[in-house]
């Protein structure tokens, strides 16, 4: 009687679920972003939110919550109910908050159901012009022979391009300072001012100064070349196969979100970023168009959540308490 009972509870909820899903979305749609406005990451949600609005024939706002490192608004997201109403878009740096933050109020792992990524990103390495390196190769036999002279700069101390930073100084085995700094803004003056030799900042940030003559690009972290800088050499071609990291960014439901849910927002986003407008905007974000299954950007996540683990390990790196 228990069973056939349980599998009546079982059949209703998968009824229920399907039908949420057949309906969804038949309300306006919440997407958080964990940042401030005007950023990277605020840039492709707006973007993004006014595609959906016109394909779903639903309002899609975009809420930003920034504060300690993107949690304050991945913890409203988990905490969210679970019918797809309000989504996160967030960056590689949603995968580093689960090891740098011991006590989060959300477990990164269960509490979120990966939708899609929305696209691939890549740092560059840049240095200033005054430092006498002009390659990855030349750039660690000068840390190597100044061991603790250079320093180099970061948008912030457990920020995804101080992790990037960090496998850097441990594959080339040199010993350089960190200088964070809190956002690109306030690191790209004092790149340019040599106050910090080298940074891994977006293509955007560099290749602004690289025409200028203010900085010089040295390789991109990405499998290949950039689009947008192709006589750069990936850090894989300049000698180092292993200090390479091709970052994301993702849309996110709370865990337990409807599968079919999930899929609608994978195949959206996937038809948007056909779109000639929108293709023609994706260099611009500083990667390439992606379009993930929830399954395959569920399998991305869960690898890097462990590779910045091991990094912060490895690297040392504070913990945030």
């Amino acid at each position: 009687m228990q069973c056939c009972a349980a599998v009546a509870i079982a059949m209703l909820v998968a009824g229920a679920n399907q039908a949420l899903a057949q309906a969804w979305p038949a309300k306006p749609v919440r997407v958080v972003v964990p940042l401030s406005a005007g950023g990277g990451v605020d840039t492709v949600a707006r973007v993004f939110a006014a595609k959906f609005s016109e394909a779903w024939n639903q309002p899609v706002v975009v809420d930003n919550r920034p504060g300690a490192g993107g949690t304050i608004g991945a913890d409203l997201v988990a905490k969210a109910p679970k019918d797809g109403y309000t989504l996160l878009i967030s960056a590689s740096s949603h995968a580093v908050s689960a090891s740098l933050y011991p006590n989060l109020p959300y477990d990164a792992l269960k509490d979120f159901a990966p939708a899609t990524q929305i696209i691939s990103t890549y740092l560059m390495l840049a240095v200033n012009p005054k430092v006498p390196a002009t390659s990855v190769k030349e750039l660690v036999a000068l840390a190597k022979s100044q061991p603790g002279k250079l320093n180099f700069g970061s948008t912030g101390s457990g920020s995804a391009p101080h992790l990037v930073s960090e496998l850097f100084r441990l594959e080339a085995g040199i010993d350089v300072v960190h200088v964070p700094y809190k956002g690109d803004r306030p690191l790209q003056p004092a790149l340019i001012g040599n106050d910090v030799q080298y940074a891994f900042l977006t293509p955007i940030a560099v290749m602004q100064h690289v025409k200028t003559g203010r900085l010089r690009a040295v390789a991109v972290t990405g499998t290949q070349r950039a689009s947008i800088a192709p006589d750069v050499p990936t850090i894989a071609e300049a000698g180092l196969p292993n200090a390479g990291y091709v970052g994301w960014m993702g849309i996110f439901a709370p865990g337990g979100t409807p599968r079919d849910v999930l899929e609608k927002i994978a195949g959206e986003t996937a038809r948007i970023l056909k779109m000639p407008d929108i293709a023609s905007k994706v260099p611009g974000w500083g990667g390439e168009a992606a379009g993930t299954r929830p399954e395959e950007f569920t399998a991305r996540f869960r690898s890097d959540v462990a590779k910045f683990a091991r990094i912060i390990k490895e690297a040392r790196v504070p913990q945030v308490k």
